[in-house]
């Protein structure tokens, strides 16, 4: 199948599972995963409609970005960077990405505050939560998710968006979206307006969409195989 064929199935999935939620398309955003591709692929994706790229490594991300804009003259893309972020590399990813799905610490968030200063609108973000027990995931405790927050809502420089998770793979996939429904109502006790969700790629994004995803991050399903 070629990228456009690709993406044409995926978005075909996308439109008759929302169909069949009762759900409008325009609720949810695509955010097509372009890491380990050239940036070719999302020149080419751009053509196709796609304005929504996500990225996890800042070490590529940053170069893709500044490619991109001198590729397509007057694109106005999204950048996500969806990936772990350390602390140090907060700047460098403020400076090019429009959107953080992964805020989960007190340091990190501190880092985000001081690098939005140079930046002329508020940075969105997701808080991170972890499902597993698994602390190499990146992630908050889910127990810790309100007190952080409330935390990441009254930082400056940042717009909290909703919540964003991973459904654990050794786990049944409608129980992990049912924790990630239920973790977003605690939130959006907290904060009001941070009713987005974050989760689904591409082995689970239609049962994402049964529990109120949002925000679809979908890789290999539309770009094919990565160069890794």
């Amino acid at each position: 199948m070629t990228l456009e064929q690709r993406l044409n199935a995926v978005e075909g999935h996308i439109s008759s599972t929302l169909q069949s939620l009762g759900r409008s398309r325009d609720e949810v955003t695509l955010v097509v995963v372009t890491k380990n591709h050239p940036v070719d692929l999302a020149v080419e994706l751009y053509g196709l409609g796609i304005r929504d790229f996500g990225e996890n490594r800042d070490q590529e991300a940053q170069p893709k970005a500044s490619e991109f804009a001198q590729l397509v003259a007057g694109a106005n893309p999204t950048w996500h960077f969806v990936g772990q972020l350390q602390s140090n590399k907060a700047k460098s990813v403020a400076s090019y990405a429009d959107v953080v799905h992964s805020v989960d610490r007190e340091s990190l968030l501190i880092a985000l505050e001081k690098a939005t200063v140079e930046r002329t609108k508020p940075l969105d973000v997701f808080l991170q939560v972890n499902l597993t027990t698994d602390l190499g995931r990146g992630g908050v405790n889910p127990a810790e998710l309100e007190a952080f927050a409330e935390r990441v809502a009254a930082a400056s420089g940042l717009n909290l968006l909703g919540i964003m998770a991973v459904a654990a793979l050794d786990e049944p996939l409608e129980g992990e979206f049912e924790k990630i429904a239920k973790l977003s109502q605690k939130l959006i006790a907290v904060a009001p307006n941070a009713k987005f969700i974050s989760a689904g790629m591409s082995q689970d994004y239609e049962t994402a969409l049964a529990y109120g995803a949002t925000h679809l991050r979908i890789g290999t399903a539309i770009t094919g195989k990565r160069n890794y």
